[in-house]
């Protein structure tokens, strides 16, 4: 049972603890409400995202879902919009 509940969960946690450490000012992100945006600040636990052009909201960290790369970044793809990072280049 641990190795079907327990050990995936830690698995997921420790990616997306990592994922959170690794963000930077200029990433693309997309929050767990499906929010779409640029990171322009850090603050402690809060991040400030930029949504439009001069709208910027502030979040909690954790909220953040994973990060967003265009899939014209990715060698071999077709440039047909984004990908977001756990994403497989190969479809």
């Amino acid at each position: 049972m641990y190795f079907f509940m327990i050990r995936p969960q830690q698995r997921k946690a420790r990616l997306h603890r990592e994922l959170l450490e690794s963000l930077d000012v200029g990433d693309e992100v997309i929050t767990a409400s499906g929010l779409y945006g640029m990171i322009t600040d850090f603050d402690g636990g809060t991040v400030f995202i930029e949504i439009s052009d001069g709208v910027e909201i502030k979040i909690s960290r954790d909220t953040i879902a994973n990060k967003v790369v265009y899939s014209s970044d990715v060698d071999g793809d077709d440039g047909q919009g984004p990908l977001l990072s756990g994403d497989d280049a190969d479809g």
